[in-house]
C-alpha cells in the first residue's frame, strides 16, 4: 500500500511514518519502478505495537534499540524480551500508583458524602 493509504489506516500522519522510518523505528519501505514507497499491510500490526509502547511511555531510545533488534530477527529474542520486561515491570508500577491515586480519590468521595449526609439530618 502507498504511504497515504497507510498512514489512513494507521492514524498517523505521512509524515510522522516517513520520520519513523527515517530514524529506524520503522524498516525501509519497498520502492515501486517510480520510488514511490510501497508498505505491505503486515506493518499495521508493527505500527500498532509502535504506539502502544509509546502510549506505555517506553522512551523513544528503548522503541528504537527494540526495532533495531526487530529488524535484525533471530537471534535478538532474549535482548528484546529483556526491554518488553523492563517497560512491563514500568508499567506495572504506574498502574500500582494510579491505583493508590484511585482509592485517596474513592475515600474522599465517601468522606463528602457521609458530611452531606450529616448536613441533611
Amino acid at each position: 500500500m502507498k504511504i497515504g493509504e497507510l498512514a489512513r489506516r494507521s492514524g498517523l500522519s505521512v509524515h510522522t511514518l516517513r520520520y519513523y522510518e527515517k530514524v529506524g523505528l520503522l524498516p525501509p519501505a519497498f520502492r515501486n519502478r517510480s520510488g514511490q514507497r510501497d508498505y505491505d499491510a503486515a506493518i499495521l500490526g508493527w505500527i500498532d505495537f509502535l504506539g502502544r509502547m509509546k502510549a506505555s511511555g517506553m522512551p523513544i531510545r528503548d522503541i528504537a534499540a527494540y526495532a533495531l533488534l526487530w529488524q535484525q530477527g533471530a537471534g535478538t529474542e532474549a535482548a528484546r524480551r529483556e526491554l518488553l520486561e523492563q517497560q512491563g515491570r514500568r508499567v506495572a508500577t504506574q498502574i500500582e500508583d494510579r491505583q493508590s491515586c484511585l482509592l485517596v480519590i474513592k475515600q474522599k468521595i465517601l468522606d463528602l458524602v457521609e458530611l452531606e449526609k450529616g448536613r441533611q439530618s
